[in-house]
């Protein structure tokens, strides 16, 4: 515990009702002090590093990728399926048209 030992008995009533709003007051913005020293902390780890704590934060998370594509519309190049999941309805439509997958390859 930090500072110095506090003999409560010798206190005014004025000076424990101060105490008791001082110790109120240091409960209530406990949790966002202590969000501040880290944010503190990880702002500078992330300077040291040649970064700003934001772009960190911000960065594109890892997730599922998705994929590189295997198939393509014959006739909109821009749909594509990679072959994994769920058959698009175009890659469907062009299997019942008489075409088949290898027709659709890229």
């Amino acid at each position: 515990m930090k500072g110095t030992a506090m003999n409560l008995d010798d206190m005014t009533l004025e000076e424990l009702k101060q105490l008791r709003k001082d110790v109120d007051k240091a409960i209530a913005t406990y949790e966002a002090r202590q969000l501040a020293r880290v944010r503190a902390k990880l702002e500078a780890q992330a300077k040291e590093m040649g970064y700003k704590l934001e772009d960190v934060l911000s960065a594109p998370k890892k997730g599922k990728s998705q994929g590189i594509p295997k198939y393509r519309h014959p006739k909109n190049p821009t749909l594509t399926w990679t072959g994994k999941g769920r058959k698009p309805e175009w890659f469907k439509q062009a299997i019942d048209e008489g075409m088949n997958a290898e027709d659709l390859k890229i």
